[in-house]
Protein backbone atom coordinates (compact mmCIF):
# COMPACT_ATOMS: atom_id res chain seq x y z
CA UNK A 1 0.00 0.00 0.00
CA UNK A 2 1.64 3.57 -1.12
CA UNK A 3 1.38 5.90 2.29
CA UNK A 4 0.08 9.26 0.51
CA UNK A 5 1.97 12.34 2.65
CA UNK A 6 0.43 14.90 0.41
CA UNK A 7 -0.53 15.63 -3.25
CA UNK A 8 -0.48 18.53 -5.68
CA UNK A 9 -1.90 19.15 -9.03
CA UNK A 10 0.69 19.93 -11.80
CA UNK A 11 -0.71 21.95 -14.08
CA UNK A 12 1.78 23.21 -17.48
CA UNK A 13 -0.11 26.44 -18.78
CA UNK A 14 0.11 27.29 -22.36
CA UNK A 15 1.07 31.40 -20.57
CA UNK A 16 2.12 31.04 -17.31
CA UNK A 17 1.96 34.81 -16.28
CA UNK A 18 -2.03 34.65 -17.54
CA UNK A 19 -2.55 32.24 -15.65
CA UNK A 20 -0.65 32.85 -12.28
CA UNK A 21 -2.92 35.96 -12.45
CA UNK A 22 -6.09 33.90 -13.35
CA UNK A 23 -5.59 31.49 -9.85
CA UNK A 24 -3.74 34.55 -7.78
CA UNK A 25 -5.43 37.23 -8.36
CA UNK A 26 -8.92 36.20 -9.84
CA UNK A 27 -9.66 32.96 -7.69
CA UNK A 28 -7.60 34.17 -4.88
CA UNK A 29 -5.55 31.28 -4.11
CA UNK A 30 -3.32 31.72 -1.13
CA UNK A 31 0.56 30.89 -2.14
CA UNK A 32 2.05 28.02 -0.69
CA UNK A 33 5.16 28.13 -1.93
CA UNK A 34 7.55 29.57 -5.07
CA UNK A 35 10.54 28.15 -6.80
CA UNK A 36 12.65 29.24 -9.59
CA UNK A 37 13.16 31.97 -11.67
CA UNK A 38 11.65 34.05 -14.84
CA UNK A 39 8.31 33.66 -16.23
CA UNK A 40 8.27 29.74 -16.29
CA UNK A 41 8.79 29.87 -12.71
CA UNK A 42 6.76 27.57 -10.26
CA UNK A 43 3.87 28.53 -7.88
CA UNK A 44 2.29 26.35 -5.42
CA UNK A 45 -1.34 27.13 -4.32
CA UNK A 46 -3.47 26.38 -1.51
CA UNK A 47 -6.60 23.97 -2.45
CA UNK A 48 -8.21 23.43 0.53
CA UNK A 49 -6.26 19.78 1.59
CA UNK A 50 -3.84 19.71 -1.42
CA UNK A 51 -2.02 22.12 -3.55
CA UNK A 52 -2.34 23.23 -7.41
CA UNK A 53 1.39 23.81 -9.05
CA UNK A 54 1.69 26.27 -11.68
CA UNK A 55 4.84 25.49 -13.39
CA UNK A 56 6.61 25.65 -16.70
CA UNK A 57 5.30 25.82 -19.64
CA UNK A 58 3.51 23.71 -22.52
CA UNK A 59 2.79 24.43 -26.02
CA UNK A 60 -0.54 22.82 -25.38
CA UNK A 61 -3.63 23.24 -23.19
CA UNK A 62 -3.85 20.63 -20.48
CA UNK A 63 -5.94 17.47 -21.54
CA UNK A 64 -9.52 18.40 -21.91
CA UNK A 65 -10.42 15.76 -19.28
CA UNK A 66 -8.38 17.47 -16.96
CA UNK A 67 -11.14 19.13 -14.41
CA UNK A 68 -10.43 20.87 -10.37
CA UNK A 69 -13.10 20.62 -7.87
CA UNK A 70 -13.36 23.28 -5.22
CA UNK A 71 -15.30 23.12 -2.40
CA UNK A 72 -16.52 26.58 -1.10
CA UNK A 73 -18.68 27.68 1.89
CA UNK A 74 -21.14 29.41 -0.50
CA UNK A 75 -21.33 29.07 -3.95
CA UNK A 76 -23.51 32.38 -4.95
CA UNK A 77 -21.30 34.46 -2.57
CA UNK A 78 -17.93 32.69 -4.86
CA UNK A 79 -20.35 33.39 -8.44
CA UNK A 80 -20.77 37.12 -7.15
CA UNK A 81 -16.93 37.83 -6.56
CA UNK A 82 -15.51 35.54 -9.21
CA UNK A 83 -17.92 37.40 -11.98
CA UNK A 84 -16.83 40.36 -10.75
CA UNK A 85 -13.34 39.51 -10.98
CA UNK A 86 -13.37 38.32 -14.65
CA UNK A 87 -13.70 34.89 -14.21
CA UNK A 88 -14.98 32.95 -17.34
CA UNK A 89 -18.65 31.31 -15.33
CA UNK A 90 -19.59 28.06 -18.28
CA UNK A 91 -22.56 27.91 -15.75
CA UNK A 92 -24.35 29.43 -12.88
CA UNK A 93 -24.86 27.97 -9.53
CA UNK A 94 -27.56 25.39 -9.52
CA UNK A 95 -28.74 22.69 -7.17
CA UNK A 96 -27.96 19.38 -8.91
CA UNK A 97 -30.26 15.97 -8.30
CA UNK A 98 -27.32 14.73 -6.29
CA UNK A 99 -27.66 17.69 -3.73
CA UNK A 100 -24.85 19.83 -4.36
CA UNK A 101 -24.94 23.07 -5.52
CA UNK A 102 -22.58 23.28 -8.38
CA UNK A 103 -21.07 26.18 -10.35
CA UNK A 104 -19.09 25.90 -13.35
CA UNK A 105 -15.77 28.34 -14.55
CA UNK A 106 -12.76 27.57 -16.49
CA UNK A 107 -9.35 29.40 -16.30
CA UNK A 108 -7.24 31.02 -19.39
CA UNK A 109 -6.39 27.11 -20.97
CA UNK A 110 -9.80 25.66 -20.81
CA UNK A 111 -9.66 23.70 -17.43
CA UNK A 112 -13.08 23.27 -16.22
CA UNK A 113 -13.32 23.54 -12.33
CA UNK A 114 -16.09 23.05 -10.64
CA UNK A 115 -17.19 25.43 -7.51
CA UNK A 116 -19.04 23.53 -5.10
CA UNK A 117 -21.41 24.49 -1.82
CA UNK A 118 -21.96 21.49 -0.08
CA UNK A 119 -25.57 22.26 2.06
CA UNK A 120 -25.78 21.35 5.68
CA UNK A 121 -28.37 18.69 4.92
CA UNK A 122 -26.28 16.95 2.45
CA UNK A 123 -25.35 13.03 3.08
CA UNK A 124 -21.42 14.37 2.64
CA UNK A 125 -21.93 16.18 5.63
CA UNK A 126 -22.87 13.32 7.97
CA UNK A 127 -20.90 12.11 10.51
CA UNK A 128 -22.00 9.05 11.90
CA UNK A 129 -21.72 9.74 16.39
CA UNK A 130 -21.52 13.09 16.55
Amino acid sequence: MVHVLSSRVLLRPTDPERTRTFYGRTLGLAVQREFGTGPERGTVYFLGGGSLEVSGRSEHPPAPGLQLWLQVEDVAAAHRELSGAGAEVLREPVREPWGLIEMWIADPDGVRICVVEVPETHPMRYRPGI
